[in-house]
């Protein structure tokens, strides 16, 4: 065989175990994500509906704790997940999930089920598609970075001080505003996933980084559907 035929046929091979690489990861870091929205929908429609398990959390003091627990998840995945074991990176990530189902709670005592069933649907649409945005497009998105990261900022700072003022013309913003950053976002770190793999990883690290993955992408998910609710969601 010519040399050269076979460099070719040689980097064509190695070209086509890279993309089965990468969609298996891929595959891989959708199926966690999937598995803790399922985790976290079933805890939340759990303890929404049954008053013994709500009305202890959601009518005292603990219920700021259930709320705030998953920010203080994401931040301890943040600093420690470069010396987890990709096991406890995992566990990590499905405790995570089942403390923000008791945190959604909530959203089964103000909203339909009706209106949260199709709510979820036209969010995992719109998740869906960008996604698929960010993992075909050629364009580079890391531009657009900065200005997210801003805009996620602006939107919880906006969010706390909501809180103290309860107004519904601040929290309509805030929920244009946030839909536009977390689509954004969700193209954004589709790509980073994407580029940040590699195929001569270990093991271990390929693991940890589907379990991170999938953290960016069902927080994303997660924060697209509740700011949807605001528009589309019937109240009790």
């Amino acid at each position: 065989m010519n040399p050269m035929n076979q460099r070719f046929g040689a980097q064509a091979q190695s070209a086509a175990l890279f993309d089965e690489g990468l969609r298996q990861h891929m595959l891989r870091i959708y199926n966690y994500m999937g598995a803790g929205l399922v985790i976290t929908g079933l805890i939340a429609f759990i303890v929404g509906s049954t008053p013994a398990l709500y009305v202890p959390i959601f009518s005292t003091p603990l219920k700021w704790v259930v709320m705030l627990a998953p920010l203080a998840f994401v931040f301890f995945f943040s600093f420690r997940i470069q010396t987890m074991s990709a096991s406890t990176a995992q566990m990590t990530f499905w405790a995570f999930c089942a403390v923000m189902g008791l945190s959604l709670a909530s959203v089964f005592l103000v909203f339909t089920g009706t209106s949260i069933a199709r709510t979820f649907f036209i969010a995992a649409t719109m998740f869906g598609a960008t996604s698929l945005y960010g993992y075909v497009t050629k364009r580079d998105l890391s531009k657009f970075g900065s200005f997210l990261i801003m805009g996620l900022i602006g939107v919880m700072i906006a969010s706390i001080v909501n809180i103290f003022l309860g107004s519904s013309a601040l929290q309509f913003a805030i929920s244009v505003i946030g839909i536009v950053v977390f689509v954004g976002l969700t193209a954004w770190d589709t790509q980073n996933i994407k580029e940040q793999y590699a195929e001569n990883y270990d093991q271990e690290s390929q693991q940890k980084m589907a379990v991170f993955g999938a953290l960016s992408l069902y927080l994303n998910f997660v924060n697209i559907f509740q700011l949807l609710l605001n528009f589309t969601g019937e109240r009790e």
